[in-house]
């Protein structure tokens, strides 16, 4: 068996693997959801950008629910304090990915133009509610949560839904917000033809300046004005998972101190703007599967620039430092780890194959010649 402390460490790099894979994965879903009322103007546009996606949406989501897993079983104080006191925020990002699939199946049903027009809003505000809501608890995680435990660990969450809108928070909502249309822009480019693309590219150049613009605000904010969190004890990396067992205090530019340590870390913030910065040159170029290799590194990095501010804090506490998660206190017990590494190690890479090869066969762009020959079967 592993140590404690190299499986703590393994389980860290695998969780933010699957946060990376649904930001990749699924959200050039919400992107192009997010895009269908300016990238498509008519009925046969809207299906073949719809039937972009159509094939694979589902498959996508797998991402999340695998990320909410490792959560709940390598993590449980996380998931305890994230998905209670995050509760309201998740209902509602849990209620757009309800009624995604509900637009989809329902949107051709009835061919009248209201119906389908109603649909088309439908997927689109469930393209953009959980892209703000993934980008504000980012926010909210390098502000810290105001949640603390008591002697026995049971948890209370001194928070609300609105105290999540805080002005930083939001910014880092309209990041994400930005990153996913960039991604589902390149999609859509890479996916279809015509009018279709062009407008698809330029949304994708928009928006992916307006992320870079968007990420440096952010960073000068968190430079500036955001406070990050030290731990001031002994830090034991195979002790046992007690968050109430070190002390913590906040401090100003402590959310830099591992890119000061570790300069290679460095790499995560500089690949995220230049890859966003080469899209719009590469669609210029007509060279779209670059594009869309660009800013899914674009989109692993912001998410990875996030990941290695806050090593090894998991979530910090606003309101009692010390009850704050880290990589060394908030996870499951080390034989539990063992076993899910084991089964990670095996399943894993059948979902990345059988991911490839579905990806393999549904190559190629959709155009409204195909989606009108199959018009029963598609959406």
């Amino acid at each position: 068996m592993l140590d404690y402390e190299t499986l703590r460490l393994l389980w860290w790099a695998l969780l933010g693997t699957l946060l990376i894979g649904f930001a990749v994965m699924d959200g050039f879903d919400l992107g192009t959801a997010m895009l269908l009322p300016y990238v498509a103007k008519t009925d046969s546009e809207r299906r073949v950008a719809i039937n972009t996606v159509g094939p694979v949406w589902e498959g996508n989501q797998v991402w999340f629910i695998l990320g909410g897993g490792a959560i709940f079983a390598a993590w449980p104080a996380l998931y305890a304090v994230a998905f209670s006191g995050f509760y309201l925020a998740m209902f509602l990002v849990l209620a757009a990915l309800i009624l995604r699939p509900v637009a989809f199946k329902f949107r051709s049903k009835i061919d009248n133009p209201r119906w389908r027009s109603t649909w088309d809003i439908v997927l689109c505000i469930a393209g953009i509610v959980p892209s703000l809501i993934f980008g504000v608890a980012f926010g909210n995680v390098l502000v810290g949560a105001p949640f603390r435990f008591d002697e026995t660990l049971r948890m209370s969450y001194e928070g609300n839904l609105f105290g999540l809108l805080n002005p930083f928070s939001l910014l880092c909502g309209l990041v994400s917000v930005t990153m996913l249309l960039a991604h589902g822009g390149t999609y859509l480019a890479l996916k279809t033809e015509g009018t279709v693309t062009e407008r698809a590219i330029k949304a994708a150049g928009a928006t992916s300046i307006a992320c870079v613009v968007l990420f440096l605000l952010a960073g000068f904010w968190v430079w500036q004005w955001i406070d990050g969190y030290v731990i001031t004890s002994a830090v034991v990396h195979n002790g046992p998972s007690n968050p109430l067992m070190k002390t913590v205090v906040r401090q100003s530019g402590a959310w830099f101190a591992n890119y000061r340590a570790y300069p290679l870390t460095m790499a995560a913030p500089i690949i995220a703007i230049v890859a966003f910065l080469l899209v719009s040159p590469l669609l210029s170029l007509r060279r779209k599967g670059l594009a869309f290799l660009a800013s899914s590194l674009g989109v692993a990095s912001v998410i990875a620039t996030a990941g290695l501010s806050l090593f090894p804090f998991l979530l910090p506490s606003s309101i009692e430092p010390k009850a704050s998660l880290t990589v060394w206190d908030g996870s499951s017990s080390q034989l539990t780890l063992m076993i899910m590494l084991i089964a990670t190690l095996i399943f894993l890479p059948i979902v990345l194959l059988y991911t490839g090869w579905v990806y393999r066969v549904l190559r190629g762009p959709v155009t409204e010649a195909i989606v009108a020959q199959n018009k029963s079967s598609y959406y």
